[in-house]
């Protein structure tokens, strides 16, 4: 049976959640009280609604009951983001995941019961500072403290050696985890794969080894994020 998505609030954030969540082939319910973003969104999710959310019995008649999961993306209104969060785990739904525009915002989503709080404006900002503190990078995430996959061209340094003979893991504690050449994915790449010299790496260790490797990568690279 396919997972059913609820997503309240069809802001630019919300909006890219629901068609995220539709393409992937999921049954999506996109909320929202404004006019404009629910005749933007028609016809592009499984099912596009203009209602007051913070309402418990509009919820029940929407069967909100029977979503697996709901995202209370809502980030004009702090109290409709609250109340719509509170009327969801009122009805007993699985898991609610809210989005918050500060630290305080996001205590008092965890207090009345949000089963996960997140911060797009914040994480975003922090992905870019971390992609540009690593010299040539085309995007970064963090794994776990101190380790970051991070995504760039192969320097220079080992064009023409094979992944075997660069030895990455070894003498500087990185792993090669993928490779990108042209529209193919090498995954995960073998010890005898040589790299070439448009090819895209996809690296995994600490920013200050892969820093270091990253030093001799060609020159006039601007930084992109995709």
């Amino acid at each position: 049976m396919t997972r059913q998505f609820a997503v309240f609030g069809l802001g630019i954030f919300g909006r890219n959640v629901a068609l995220s969540l539709y393409t992937r082939g999921y049954t999506v319910l996109g909320v929202d009280i404004r006019e404009e973003p629910v005749k933007e969104m028609a016809g592009k999710i499984t099912e596009v609604v203009q209602a007051d959310t913070t309402d418990e019995k509009v919820l029940e008649a929407l069967g909100i009951k029977n979503f697996d999961v709901a995202i209370v993306s809502i980030g004009d209104d702090i109290q409709s983001n609250v109340l719509t969060t509170l009327a969801l785990k009122e009805l007993g739904l699985n898991k609610v995941i809210a989005r918050a525009i500060n630290a305080l915002h996001g205590k008092i989503l965890e207090k009345i019961g949000a089963d996960e709080v997140i911060f797009p404006e914040r994480d975003m900002a922090l992905r870019l500072a971390g992609t540009l503190s690593i010299p040539h990078a085309r995007r970064t995430e963090e794994l776990f403290p101190d380790h970051k996959l991070v995504e760039s061209r192969v320097p220079s340094s080992v064009v023409g050696t094979s992944l075997g003979k660069a030895q990455l893991r070894n003498r500087m504690n990185i792993t090669v985890v993928a490779i990108k050449r042209g529209d193919e994915y090498i995954v995960p790449p073998s010890a005898t794969d040589v790299f070439q010299k448009d090819d895209i790496v996809f690296l995994v260790g600490n920013e200050k080894h892969i820093s270091r490797f990253l030093r001799d990568v060609p020159n006039g690279l601007a930084v992109h994020f995709g």
